[in-house]
């Protein structure tokens, strides 16, 4: 296959768009199951019981897709993105089917935690895809699209649970899963062509570093979860489950170092690029906590808005997300991916900052318009660092290095989660009483003390949400190198080149910070960067 074949194979034609619906399906699905779920608790609840561990309804899907974003990101690139995203999707529809069936709330859990093993699939293998499918040039395209799907998903999604919830029965929220989940299914086995490729004999999958990986992400993301709500922090399952992620964490480094074909390569923390966008994406995970977990309350408690309003208020960072993510390819290619996002989390910065000026108990108005000027300076931020780590790899690197910045993502929200939660508790108790808690007293009846309390206490965590903004901009400041290394497109020997045009600097790093230099593919065989669409 010749290098213009490739580019003609690429171009925009009527089956590539039914690979790029099974996407958007398919990330609807695992956008939708991470927030369909939480207006039906109360059904959920009155029918099974379990009240007091219905929390992990939510924590074990979580901890299950972000402990296999490592995995299936080198499954992708060792076995092919399409057998990984069919097995995922099929796992996450068993998942759903069982879930539908569930006899109480133990079982619903396990179940949930299986489908959590199979959108650890769908999340990290779509995001790949996208990149293999577009060049450069296109690829905001596709990007902004799928982030449009996950942030429409966020608002409709509470709106349909309680819709079925309400009007029909719980166990239709995971029944719907399935006849969305089969058309995309089969759009993807019967349209998605991917170039045979040749492994090597000698390579093994690393599936030593795949248990590794996922019992300490396991143990750690627990500990990060359940620690200061089920157990106090200083407690001994604390203690306990932290001292056994670290002993797991040091298995993980040497089983590792020994694998052939490791699961977590040392590459994606030894290229300056890939590393800068781990740690930024990290900063990003943790300082969503702010607008996502504790907006709502405030807007509830200090503003004494109803529930649907006060989502509203929340929402609107979700529609100027997607429209700055559309729009940044206009920047990125003038000044370069590192400045378009350093401007976009400079400006982060500011918007979260302007949080402590507002007036108590203020408007509605006030924090939506800041959740909108902060959805579009995250769009600028985020968007340009997913597109430019994936420009800096090849095929058979590009699923490990996307896993790799979307599992960072997620830690840091788990980690944002426990550590702003803490700064709100330790706020709320300070101005109340010892035994006062953001919870109890969100839950409880408002005085003017309580929402001054939450008041303060909301201005503290947006303050440490800013300063996670800033860690990210110094990151990208001091690690990332002024020029990505981006390689070209439709070239059998896909060759580094300078990114996209206006972006000043000296060449990019060739000192391991960079993407490595290709083996040029054989004549007689299609570069894995090449792929088909039927």
């Amino acid at each position: 296959m010749t290098a213009s074949q490739s580019a003609r194979d690429r171009q925009p034609t009527r089956r590539r768009g039914a690979v790029v619906a099974a996407l958007m399906l398919s990330m609807a699905l695992a956008a939708l199951d991470s927030t369909i779920v939480s207006t039906a608790v109360p059904q959920i609840v009155g029918d099974l019981g379990g009240f007091s561990v219905f929390s992990w309804l939510f924590s074990g899907y979580l901890l299950a897709v972000t402990v296999t974003l490592p995995v299936y990101g080198r499954l992708s690139d060792t076995f092919g993105r399409k057998p990984v995203l069919i097995a995922g999707s099929a796992l996450f529809l068993l998942g759903s089917l069982l879930c539908a069936l569930a006899w109480d709330m133990t079982a619903l859990i396990a179940f949930r935690i299986v489908q959590g093993l199979g959108g650890g699939a769908i999340q990290g293998t779509v995001q790949t895809l996208a990149a293999d499918l577009y060049p450069l040039k296109e690829r905001p395209k596709i990007q902004a699209k799928l982030s449009t799907v996950w942030a429409l998903s966020s608002v409709a999604g509470p709106a349909v649970g309680g819709l079925l919830a309400g009007y029909a029965d719980w166990r239709w929220i995971f029944l719907i899963n399935l006849p969305v989940g089969a058309v995309a299914l089969w759009l993807i086995v019967r349209h998605l062509h991917e170039p045979a490729r040749e492994r090597d004999a000698r390579a093994r999958t690393d599936w030593a570093g795949a248990a590794a990986v996922f019992a300490c992400g396991g143990v750690l993301l627990t500990a990060l979860v359940q620690g200061g709500v089920a157990w106090p922090w200083l407690s001994r399952p604390s203690v306990v489950l932290f001292g056994s992620g670290l002993l797991l964490a040091a298995a993980v480094v040497v089983i590792e170092r020994r694998a052939t074909e490791p699961v977590l390569p040392g590459w994606v923390w030894r290229r300056r690029t890939i590393a800068a966008v781990n740690l930024s994406l990290g900063a990003l995970g943790l300082l969503m906590v702010a607008p996502t977990v504790f907006l709502p309350t405030y807007a509830q408690t200090v503003l004494r808005l109803e529930p649907m309003e006060a989502g509203f208020v929340m929402s609107v960072m979700t529609l100027s997300w997607p429209v700055s993510a559309a729009l940044s390819q206009h920047v990125y290619t003038r000044i370069g991916f590192r400045r378009t996002a350093m401007t976009g989390i400079g400006a982060a910065f500011l918007v979260l900052l302007a949080f402590q000026v507002l007036p108590y108990p203020g408007s509605p108005w006030q924090p939506a318009l800041l959740m909108l000027l902060l959805g579009a300076s995250l769009g600028l931020f985020q968007l340009p660092l997913i597109v430019g780590v994936q420009s800096t790899v090849g095929w058979a690197e590009r699923g490990t290095a996307t896993a790799s910045v979307l599992f960072n993502r997620q830690i840091g929200q788990t980690i944002g989660a426990a550590l702003l939660g803490a700064v709100a508790n330790s706020v709320i108790a300070g101005r109340l009483g010892t035994a006062a808690d953001l919870d109890s007293v969100a839950n409880a009846p408002s005085d003017d003390g309580v929402r001054r309390a939450v008041d303060a206490a909301v201005d503290s965590v947006f303050l440490w949400a800013a300063g996670a903004a800033a860690v990210a901009f110094l990151v990208l400041l001091v690690v990332a190198p002024r020029r990505f290394p981006v390689l070209t497109q439709d070239s059998p020997a896909t060759e580094p080149a300078a990114e996209p045009a206006g972006a000043a600097g000296p060449a990019p790093d060739k000192g391991g910070s960079g993407a490595p230099s290709p083996t040029p593919s054989p004549p007689d065989r299609p570069h894995p960067d090449q792929r088909r669409i039927d």
